[in-house]
């Protein structure tokens, strides 16, 4: 009998095995993707975005490796709730101050996540992040904050939890990048109609699931809908903080929208869920068709009492 054909190899990532698809891009290109081969791709709009961001070596504590990490063809569903100040506080770490939209009430959110086409391979991860004050900025009203971050459409925030469904998704983003990673079983499909997910708990059973309807869509030019999220992590007891870039190409958003069921089973998301009580879902924001350009941290700091 013949044997199986292997379909993963192992790779080394600062002394950490892990698996990756056999004659996937991370296999063939270690992060140095070929762009004319990703313009080929019937699923990839452009490259324009990413041969504007040159990669770099940085050395990593997953070992030397190339930034940014770029996701050609994603999606993702956001859902932001309102949340009194005292549960986000009590979930940050000193120095870290919820952003507020009137005193007493600041932002969670809800992201599900689709990465198609990436140089790490396929896959999928759900955030429960909280809107945070920018790192040192100092006291004054928090909606100031606020209106400047859309206003330049740069926000910052703390990751509370970051499933994800590969095993190099999990090392680079927990080891590398200090988030708090775990890998579970998540489905995430999004399209024009609407998005469906569901992440599995540790014994296969609901943790969080959503179905919502998706928003009308606008089309953007690559560059012309660009976005910046910045995300404080400790990495070997040093606060860093990680830019994401987001090229949106297909998205849209709703205010105050109807048809979400986000289902709370038993888990950590539902856990941060729970503990964090939002009062209300005020924005609903789809993006069908996107890109990413995600940086390797950089050391920061953040005051202490």
């Amino acid at each position: 009998m013949s044997a199986t054909k292997r379909t993963s190899v192992e790779v080394d990532l600062g002394g950490r095995r892990v698996e990756v698809p056999k004659g996937g891009l991370y296999d063939r290109y270690r992060m140095n993707t070929d762009l004319d081969e990703i313009g080929r791709d019937p699923r990839v709009s452009s490259t324009d975005f990413f041969r504007r961001l040159p990669k770099k070596k940085v050395e990593s504590p997953i070992g030397e490796t190339l930034t940014p990490n770029f996701y050609y063809r994603m999606s993702s569903t956001r859902l932001t709730m309102l949340a009194r100040s005292r549960n986000i506080r009590s979930r940050l770490p000193e120095g870290l101050a919820p952003l507020e939209v009137v005193p007493g009430i600041g932002f969670v959110s809800v992201v599900f996540f689709r990465y198609d086409v990436c140089d790490i391979d396929f896959y999928t991860e759900v955030a429960v992040a909280v809107g945070v004050r920018p790192a040192r900025h100092g006291g004054g009203p928090g909606v100031i904050d606020l209106l400047a971050g859309l206003g330049n459409d740069h926000l910052h925030n703390y990751v509370l939890a970051l499933p994800v469904s590969s095993q190099i998704a999990q090392v680079r983003g927990h080891d590398g990048y200090g988030f708090p990673k775990w890998v579970t079983e998540i489905d995430v499909d999004i399209d024009a109609t609407g998005t469906t997910a569901r992440v599995a708990n540790d014994d296969g059973g609901v943790d969080l699931a959503v179905s919502a309807p998706t928003p009308s869509q606008k089309l953007y030019g690559s560059g012309e809908r660009v976005s910046t999220l910045t995300s404080y992590t400790s990495i070997g007891g040093a606060w860093h903080a990680t830019q994401t870039q987001i090229n949106m190409l297909a998205g849209g958003s709703a205010s105050l929208p109807r048809g979400i069921d986000l289902q709370l089973g038993h888990g950590r998301l539902s856990d941060d869920l729970r503990a964090l009580d939002p009062i209300k879902t005020v924005r609903l924001d789809v993006i069908t068709e996107g890109q990413v350009a995600l940086h390797m941290p950089i050391p920061t700091s953040i005051p202490t009492s």
